[in-house]
């Protein structure tokens, strides 16, 4: 398990399982190591319109293995803290309630 600080100074928890099940997808298997950029430096974080615990944090990358995409990575709360839920390449930023940067 790894241990990750996101821009609001949470601790958020990355199962090996959690690993696993994103780098299943291919484009995903040299982005492993920048999970923990984008929970830190994120270019934006929104809450989740279908889930109220759950937070999406996006950095944009320019050339990735299928070309200038935004990953990001979805979190979720419970009781014992933040933890990844997945992480994927994604053409845009889906719609919600900005958290961060915060204005």
């Amino acid at each position: 398990m790894t241990f990750y600080t996101d821009c609001f100074g949470n601790s958020v928890r990355l199962t090996t399982e959690r690993l696993e099940h994103i780098r299943l997808h291919p484009e995903m298997v040299n982005l492993g190591a920048e999970i923990g950029v984008v929970l830190k430096e994120p270019n934006v974080v929104r809450r989740s319109r279908t889930d109220p615990y759950a937070s999406l944090f996006y950095r944009f990358y320019r050339a990735t293995t299928v070309g200038d995409k935004w990953l990001c990575v979805v979190t979720k709360s419970d009781a014992a803290g933040a933890f990844v839920v997945t992480a994927y390449l994604t053409d845009k930023v889906k719609q919600g309630e900005d958290i961060w940067p915060i204005q």
